[in-house]
């Protein structure tokens, strides 16, 4: 993705939170599996959770993502570990929580989702841009254009 007056994105990575970003109450909706699924086509998907309601692994066992859990006192330190070992400017990174700041900060791309479980508001700094859900960010990526007329110069 050439954005003029930004950058050019040569993302291969999707890093994605999951409570709050794409599940709610620890549940994946039908319609993000399905985005979700389409865009795997495109990039490795990587899940980064403290799983807080312990359902990650039952949501994500058909889907075709990685899924990496870590206690939450280490959520944002892991994240940014994974981050790295994939290489920051490879990696798309969407989340809505706090422990997603230094990940969102770093990557090549980062997206923050309002979603129902809202965001922290500390996170709208860091990121590039700022959705209401996790289905407009999907979208995003599947269109483009759409990144690129939000962050062109």
């Amino acid at each position: 993705m050439q954005i003029p007056g930004f950058k050019e994105i040569h993302a291969m990575n999707l890093l994605l939170d999951f409570n709050g970003t794409i599940a709610m109450d620890g549940k994946i909706s039908e319609e993000i599996r399905e985005i979700m699924k389409k865009l795997s086509r495109e990039y490795t998907i990587y899940v980064l959770t403290a799983d807080t309601n312990g359902s990650a692994a039952k949501e994500l066992e058909d889907m075709p993502v990685l899924l990496r859990t870590f206690p939450s006192a280490e959520a944002a330190a892991e994240k940014v570990r994974v981050l790295r070992e994939l290489g920051e400017d490879n990696c798309i990174a969407i989340g809505n929580g706090r422990n997603d700041m230094p990940m969102c900060e770093l990557a090549a791309l980062s997206i923050a989702v309002v979603g129902r479980e809202g965001t922290c508001s500390k996170l709208l700094s860091v990121t590039d841009i700022f959705v209401q859900t996790i289905t407009d960010a999907l979208e995003l990526l599947q269109n483009p254009n759409r990144v690129i007329a939000t962050l062109r110069g």
